[in-house]
């Protein structure tokens, strides 16, 4: 039974009004609370001049502001745009000139932007005396508009074409009614976002962090009986690299799926998590926040028959192409082309969709095996070509990843005299628990050498002390790489 998911919360609430709804910092919600505050929040938008269609930006951090600034935005039929409230000035501007939101909840007046947009501060409160009751079901035209910097750096918005419609009752991914949900993510990032809010519209129990820590998550997960979570590789990672003692100190039988996305998620990784939870609640996607013809999903048992494939396609089979548009021999890596549907799911503002003839890409690339698995390689704009050599930064990142000194790494493509681009790693070095590991680029070669072939080697090497990813497994090659290259003189 779909129903507009602004209105979600009202059915379940008049059918439980006590269970849990929202976790933050042990402040808990019940249904009938949240669902109250966010009407009472609805019409203090409204009259503010929100409508239907309307965009209403949202720069609350990871909490209970988030979600009731987003229930609001939908029991208006408007449209919620997640924007990060960490974005400096200068990034900030050009997405909200881009969007033109109505309002934009959690926009501090001491900011630029408030010059010209009218917003709310973070720890806006609706008036208590404003109408709480349900307020009628209505649906915009769009389900939500999701920001991205993309591999360049340029702004863009990414406006759904698929309509904020839920069905309380439908466990989509294996998730709803009883369910205990763990947000460790970033809710501005397009993942965090869709599952929490499709889980608590499901009658799910959000159990949400402010900021990912590793040891944490285990800890939320043991004192809530976690059992269903949303994460990136990173996260993971971070997670695995704790000390034995740590992991294993936690109970984590609770928890039914872990579902990967954001990133390429390493096979040995993939391949320890498996061995220690089970391969049926471990699940991978591969796919895009403009939700097109490309995504996938994996299964645990899947990827052991199959380790390194993110699937098949659900929406068919991609074209593998070359530079010049001609197919490429199979499980050879090509540039992916996936079929466009009729009816397109998305549309960009501040940028153009690539397609052609019927065929849409994003720039990634891969491969396609004989039984139909996709195997990814890396964004087109990121492979670096070393001597006439296609190096794939994902496939070294991996590689590095697994020595035990190593937090993170990010490999970028730099200007070379000889080769044309060099192979550079940018390495985290040290323990999750801010410990330090001695380790230095001759450790790394030697570690390497037995994993990847000669070419695929960074030939040198920067060591850092410091996160390279956001908590959503993000990171900017371009910046890094505009960071380390002399521009022009000024």
């Amino acid at each position: 039974m779909e129903m507009p998911q602004g209105y979600a919360m009202t059915w379940l609430a008049e059918r439980d009004p006590t269970r849990p709804a929202l976790i933050c910092d042990d402040v808990t919600l019940t249904r009938d609370q949240l669902d109250r505050l966010a009407n009472r929040t609805a019409r203090a938008y409204g009259a503010l001049g929100v409508g239907v269609d309307d965009i209403v930006a949202i720069m609350a951090p990871n909490g209970i502001e988030f979600y009731v600034a987003a229930l609001a935005t939908w029991k208006l039929g408007a449209v919620p745009m997640p924007v990060s409230h960490r974005l400096p000035d200068a990034e900030l501007g050009p997405i909200l000139s881009l969007a033109r939101p109505v309002l934009v909840a959690g926009l501090e007046a001491d900011r630029p932007a408030a010059r010209e947009f009218r917003g709310l501060p973070v720890d806006f409160r609706a008036d208590p005396d404003l109408d709480d009751s349900p307020l009628p079901p209505v649906l915009a035209t769009y389900g939500r508009a999701l920001t991205s910097g993309g591999s360049t750096g340029r702004p863009k918005v990414i406006v759904s074409h698929q309509q904020a419609l839920v069905d309380p009752e439908d466990r989509a991914m294996g998730l709803g009614e009883g369910d205990v949900q763990l947000v460790p993510g970033p809710l501005f990032h397009n993942a965090p976002f869709i599952t929490s809010t499709n889980g608590l519209s499901r009658g799910a129990t959000l159990v949400v962090m402010r900021r990912f820590d590793p040891t944490r998550v285990l800890e939320l997960i043991e004192r809530y009986r976690v059992t269903w979570m949303q994460v990136v590789p990173t996260m993971l990672q971070r997670i695995w690299r704790l000390p034995d003692e740590v992991r294993s100190a936690h109970d984590v039988s609770s928890l039914r799926t872990i579902f990967s996305t954001g990133g390429p998620f390493p096979a040995w990784l993939k391949q320890a998590w498996i061995e220690w939870i089970g391969p049926e609640k471990v699940l991978e996607a591969y796919g895009s926040s403009e939700m097109y013809g490309g995504s996938t999903l994996v299964t645990g048992h899947e990827a052991l028959a199959k380790p390194g494939t993110v699937g098949r396609p659900r929406y068919g089979p991609p074209r593998v192409l070359d530079e010049a548009g001609h197919p490429v021999p199979r499980g050879q890596v090509g540039i992916l082309w996936f079929e466009r549907p009729a009816q397109p799911n998305y549309h960009y503002l501040g940028a153009e969709s690539q397609v052609e003839g019927g065929w849409e890409t994003l720039g990634d690339m891969g491969w396609v095996d004989d039984d139909g698995y996709l195997f990814l390689a890396d964004r087109r704009v990121d492979m670096i070509v070393t001597g006439g050599e296609n190096v794939f930064p994902a496939e070294v990142e991996a590689a590095l990843d697994q020595h035990p000194a190593v937090r993170s790494s990010v490999v970028i493509g730099l200007p070379d005299d000889d080769l044309g681009e060099r192979v550079h790693a940018i390495v985290d070095v040290g323990r999750h628990d801010g410990a330090e590991v001695p380790v230095d680029p001759e450790d790394l070669v030697a570690f390497l050498a037995t994993r990847i072939v000669r070419y695929k080697i960074p030939r040198s090497f920067e060591l850092v002390t410091e996160p390279l990813r956001t908590d959503a497994g993000k990171v900017r090659r371009s910046q890094l790489r505009s960071d380390r290259v002399p521009g022009p003189p000024a």
